[in-house]
């Protein structure tokens, strides 16, 4: 089974306001990451994911391009909408689809949003909440066959 782990935390506190790094975060069943600005039961954006991977070959820090969890070992960006990802102890977010990068990319570095095209995160919404912090494991929900 694919597995990853949660490298950095990060809630979004305002609008253009800097991100606010954590070692552990509470996530809301159906709503977000409490305390943060998308925490929001319509949306479709509760929890931005981002690789590390991809930041480390951008010479990117966690946070910098707005994610909530910075995750390393797991190619989210392949992973289709559906998909549930089952972190620590028992919270459980489902993929809603990539995040388009927006021009406060381009505010980062010029070009940024046309080199983040289709790997700026994946958005995410809270099927079980519970707490998240740096050092979980993060392992795919694997579908069940039915016969």
């Amino acid at each position: 089974m694919a597995e990853g782990k949660v490298v950095s935390l990060q809630l979004c506190v305002g609008h253009r306001e800097p991100m606010d790094t954590r070692d552990r975060v509470v996530a809301l069943t159906g709503t977000g990451l409490e305390g943060d600005r998308h925490a929001n039961p319509q949306s479709h954006r509760q929890v931005l994911l981002m690789e590390k991977e991809i930041l480390d070959s951008l010479d990117l820090k966690p946070g910098t391009i707005r994610e909530n969890v910075t995750i390393s070992g797991l190619l989210i960006h392949q992973l289709p909408a559906g998909q549930r990802l089952h972190i620590g102890d028992g919270v459980v977010l489902e993929i809603t689809g990539l995040c388009e990068p927006c021009s406060r990319m381009d505010e980062i570095r010029a070009g940024l949003r046309e080199t983040l095209d289709g790997k700026r995160g994946v958005l995410t919404r809270v099927l079980q909440g519970g707490v998240l912090q740096v050092g979980d494991r993060i392992a795919l929900e694997v579908p069940s066959l039915s016969r």
